[in-house]
């Protein structure tokens, strides 16, 4: 009965005359959301022992929900922040998750209990961090510097990728002024992150690699132009006037130019690093410093057009953020599916492009990898090998750069007219000896050159003094002991 009834409802609505055509329609749908799903990493990487340190978006929620390994969307944290930390905890990495919340909050705890239990990893820990605030941030930052392991191998800054604001198509539940600050401190965040953790990655032993990642908005293109400003928005009259695609690109566009001014500094530092050779071997592997010089990698990653982190919120129909939520957003949200699902990508597909970048080798390390086949094909006469001899993979990671669907993304920002040559300042930085150094940054033309990325540095800490005095230390009361507290590093890693 059941198989005529089935039979019966073919007929109706699929006609043999039409079978072609239905065919082609659903190859067609299949061929395009493939395509808006983007690249899948081929690289793989084993993360036993590598502490990584995620800073993830975090949303209010009701505590009468179920909290189950199943529904990740209601737990604390964003959806791409809860899947990096799922392909993370499965391969073993050391996490530690920064979250706004108290570490004995049950956003905090049900989340990290499911994590370890799950993928059999006890190396998952969280740390309160209110990434809103830059006292918080500094009493983070504080706590690990002084702590007993300051080991770092990677830092992903996936707070940024979340978008911040709605269209006009419905109602909005905060102010163009509460979105624009939201942005600001986003930025700032990781920023101050970045700049006070610093020291404890370039005081790392050389031969560790050690990357910084930050996850972008995917509209940084729309800011490539005219539209791009360099001030903050609380530092222009006009940018509240704007798009929110061109104020969401500006965000994106100006953390990556960042990125890539901070790998110039970096490269720049005195004493350029060099892998370890073997003992008692005369041959000298040599990186070339146009390819790397430091072993801090740093690189933006733009995940793509999302459904749960971009087009909800983007539609004000994010029933979990704390600004709130418009029903007409939620409704449309609802509607857009079928297509939402064919064009947006998922949560999984959005975080190809972070592992792509985390797992790729780097220049630095696939010469250090290279050195002993080198020195087995040498002729031991003590003459350095170049590195246009040594064996090279196809593809390694690019410092400083931007990646979308697990390729590097060019991009033409134009250098600032009105910073003549004569006008450039050297760049002031600290050696490994604490002493206060001039550096002298190479212009590689990149993302606006090296002016342009000097521009937006000296507006991140004009703004960062702004919002440290906007956002004085409060009064610190008594706070639960973090869950990573007792945990003791294991001494069979190598530090």
């Amino acid at each position: 009965m059941v198989l005529k009834i089935a039979g019966a409802a073919y007929t109706a609505f699929f006609p043999t005359q039409y079978a072609v055509h239905v065919v082609i329609g659903l190859v067609t749908v299949l061929v395009l959301r493939a395509f808006s799903q983007g690249r899948k990493t081929n690289r793989e990487r084993d993360l036993h022992g590598r502490k990584i340190l995620v800073t993830v978006c975090c949303r209010s929620i009701s505590l009468n929900r179920r909290a189950q390994l199943n529904k990740w969307n209601q737990g604390g944290f964003t959806p791409i922040g809860l899947t990096i930390l799922q392909s993370l905890a499965e391969r073993g990495a050391h996490i530690i998750a920064l979250s706004p919340h108290p570490i004995d909050s049950p956003e905090v705890t049900i989340i990290v209990s499911l994590l370890r239990e799950t993928y059999s990893n006890k190396e998952i820990y969280a740390e309160q961090c209110d990434l809103s605030s830059p006292s918080s941030i500094r009493s983070f930052c504080t706590r690990f510097l002084t702590g007993s392991d300051q080991r770092i191998d990677a830092i992903i800054f996936a707070h940024e990728y979340n978008h911040i604001g709605s269209s006009g198509l419905v109602a909005r539940t905060q102010t163009l002024e509460d979105a624009a600050s939201k942005r600001e401190a986003a930025s700032l965040a990781t920023f101050l992150i970045t700049t006070l953790l610093l020291p404890a990655l370039l005081v790392a032993p050389t031969e560790r690699d050690i990357r910084v990642i930050t996850l972008v908005n995917p509209f940084y293109a729309a800011a490539v132009g005219p539209s791009f400003t360099i001030p903050f928005p609380s530092r222009t009259s006009d940018a509240l006037s704007k798009s929110i695609f061109v104020l969401e690109g500006n965000r994106s566009l100006r953390t990556t130019i960042l990125t890539r001014h901070l790998q110039r500094i970096l490269d720049a530092l005195p004493a350029a690093q060099v892998p370890k050779t073997d003992e008692g071997s005369s041959v000298v592997p040599v990186v070339n410093s146009k390819t790397q010089r430091s072993n801090i990698v740093v690189v933006s990653v733009s995940p793509g057009i999302s459904r749960a982190d971009t087009i909800a919120p983007l539609l004000n129909a994010d029933w979990t953020s704390p600004s709130g939520y418009a029903r007409a957003g939620i409704v449309l949200y609802f509607l857009l599916q079928p297509l939402l699902r064919i064009f947006t990508k998922s949560p999984t597909a959005s975080i190809q492009t972070v592992l792509h970048a985390l797992f790729l080798p780097t220049p630095f390390k696939v010469f250090s990898k290279a050195a002993p086949k080198a020195t087995q094909a040498s002729t031991n006469d003590g003459v350095p090998i170049d590195a246009s001899i040594s064996e090279m993979p196809e593809e390694v990671l690019k410092p400083g750069a931007l990646y979308a669907d697990c390729a590097v993304v060019r991009l033409t920002v134009p250098t600032p007219s009105d910073t003549p040559a004569s006008e450039k300042k050297p760049q002031k930085g600290k050696g490994k000896e604490g002493l206060e150094e001039v550096l002298e940054i190479p212009d590689d033309g990149e993302y606006g050159g090296e002016a342009m990325g000097r521009l937006v540095w000296e507006a991140y800490e004009d703004a960062l003094k702004t919002w440290e005095l906007a956002n004085p230390p409060k009064e610190e009361k008594e706070t639960a002991p973090d869950i990573d507290q007792d945990h003791k590093p294991d001494s069979n890693i190598p530090r």
